[in-house]
């Protein structure tokens, strides 16, 4: 059973078995209805056509379900952005492009998953799978920026964690007002994906003609 389905809106019933599986899918559609913080374990074993004690068979409270919602996002995610960059090929700057775009798409077609990646308001060092998984997607966007970095003239090469945290901020910033799937998007001009090629040429043309 795909877990992440639901993203679409598609509501499944319980099937023996999938209890875990079916609480995701339950709390993705609440999210998409409700947003991360608008309902309660319970709400998500009625939607998944179980008991209200059901869910507590694989989570102690509706936080912990939440987390895992947000860990397999970024397992997802971190697969997604390393398809997208393909170890920098055929060049690191437009391969970081690819990673871009790759990162609004996820948040376009995963709107709810995405949401509570970032918007659940946990405190992620509690959850240490989920802060591992989180760790590993933006180790994706620091190893794509140090690339970059790396053809950049030699005393104009920032700190690769600072570039990274720009990049990270210019895709998340562009994602959540202009490339989510949902009525959250603010109108714009021209495509997510355009914007933030421009802002990522326009950074890194500055780092390599600045002072």
């Amino acid at each position: 059973m795909s877990w992440d389905q639901s993203d679409s809106g598609k509501r499944r019933t319980y099937h023996h078995g999938n209890l875990r599986e079916a609480l995701i899918d339950a709390a993705l559609q609440l999210i998409r209805e409700k947003g991360p913080a608008g309902f309660t374990i319970a709400e998500a074993a009625r939607a998944a056509g179980v008991s209200p004690a059901a869910p507590y068979r694989h989570f102690r409270d509706r936080d912990e379900l939440m987390a895992d919602v947000a860990k397999r996002g970024f397992d997802e995610f971190t697969a997604t952005l390393q398809t997208a960059w393909d170890k920098g090929r055929p060049k690191p700057l437009p391969a970081l492009d690819r990673v871009g775009a790759a990162y609004l798409k996820f948040a376009r077609e995963h709107t709810p998953t995405y949401t509570a990646m970032f918007e659940s308001g946990l405190r992620i060092s509690a959850y240490p799978q989920l802060a591992a998984a989180s760790e590993q997607a933006f180790g994706v966007l620091r190893g794509a920026c140090e690339a970059v970095i790396a053809t950049l003239p030699a005393g104009k090469r920032p700190p690769v964690s600072m570039m990274a945290l720009h990049i990270w901020s210019l895709s998340h910033g562009i994602a959540s007002l202009f490339g989510r799937g949902d009525e959250a998007r603010r109108p714009v001009p021209m495509k997510p994906e355009e914007l933030l090629e421009a802002a990522v040429l326009i950074y890194v043309d500055g780092l390599a003609g600045g002072r």
